[in-house]
């Protein structure tokens, strides 16, 4: 092993919390490999950024199945850098990944069947070159297939030892519930749910599902807490020439960017000045700030980036006037 971690990357005790009501704990902030570890990422650029962030205490790396592109891309990038650098310290990191989008050809590659689960869980770990997962979820609801197959696929890989833990991810809060009480039914407690949250999406309050998951001992990890990129404090000056909305449209689009968006960005970076933040910080903070909220994936490009989302931690207390004036502002955007 070539490399040498930090001896302080555990030194902020404040950066791990237990994940609902369960024994593992996370780092508040975690590292998603959605972007820039696909085909065309520099490998040594992927290797600095996750080896920076295990440096940095956080150890909870998250990927999925169809990461890419092409899909597969990002778990074997990942696994390269396992094996070069992080192999003795496995102990230390907690992967996880997930199945349930469209990942290869034919009626078996996309959904929640057992089959496509199971034989997507392998081919994770072949990828990686992993024996397990630390948690293994189901991407999203798959409505033609039962919730029983989905969860007894996801029971069957703890049971055969392939993950350490099940999770789910895009359920709403009745979907969640039922999941949850099947998986109870099987001897299986489910650890976590991931959902998109952030200040300018609150689509899981008016779902309820924050209350659900504390009813149920779940966690909750928060992904596109900076709003892909809304949030970052990239787009307070302009569109840069590189940004996703321009290069691809798909998740970002200039549709986010009209005149009142920004405006409304500009105030929120406002209000993160007066808090002595900036607006990734504020945004990353805003989500955090709720305790049914283990985690936020963040994802990263350069090590800058990280280090600036990790002072989000320093400050995740607002006052009533700062929540009632990002409340209006968010509102003012959805319209």
């Amino acid at each position: 092993m070539s490399f040498i971690p930090s001896d302080s990357r555990y030194s902020n005790s404040s950066l791990f919390v237990p994940c609902g009501a369960s024994g593992l704990r996370l780092p508040r902030i975690s590292l998603g490999l959605w972007h820039n570890f696909g085909g065309s990422a520099d490998p040594e650029k992927a290797r600095e950024i996750v080896l920076g962030a295990f440096d940095r205490g956080i150890v909870h790396f998250d990927l999925a199945n169809n990461y890419g592109p092409p899909p597969g891309e990002a778990e074997r990038t990942f696994g390269g850098i396992l094996a070069s650098d992080l192999r003795a310290l496995r102990d230390e990191l907690t992967v996880a990944t997930k199945a349930g989008y469209g990942m290869w050809e034919g009626p078996y590659g996309d959904g929640g069947s057992r089959k496509y689960l199971l034989a997507s869980l392998d081919q994770s770990l072949r990828r990686m070159g992993l024996e397990y997962v630390d948690v293994f979820y189901h991407h999203r609801p798959d409505p033609n297939t039962p919730l029983e197959e989905t969860m007894g696929a996801l029971a069957s890989a703890v049971q055969s030892g392939k993950a350490l833990y099940v999770g789910l991810s895009n359920y709403n809060a009745a979907q969640t519930r039922r999941a949850v009480a099947i998986l109870r039914e099987m001897g299986i407690r489910p650890l976590v749910h991931q959902g998109r949250y952030n200040i300018l999406d609150r689509r899981i309050e008016a779902d309820g599902l924050l209350s659900t998951l504390t009813e149920t001992g779940l966690g909750f990890v928060a992904f596109s807490p900076l709003a892909q990129g809304l949030l970052s404090g990239r787009y307070l000056e302009g569109v840069p020439a590189d940004s996703r909305a321009v290069r691809d449209g798909r998740f970002l689009s200039m549709r986010d960017l009209t005149e009142n968006h920004v405006s409304v960005l500009k105030s929120l970076a406002a209000v993160a000045e007066k808090r002595g933040q900036s607006l990734a910080q504020m945004a990353l903070a805003w989500v955090l700030k709720d305790s049914a909220v283990t985690s936020v994936i963040i994802g990263a490009s350069r090590l800058s980036q990280i280090d600036d989302n990790l002072g989000a931690v320093k400050n995740t207390n607002f006052s009533a006037e700062e929540l009632a004036e990002i409340n209006a502002l968010a509102a003012r955007y959805s319209k």
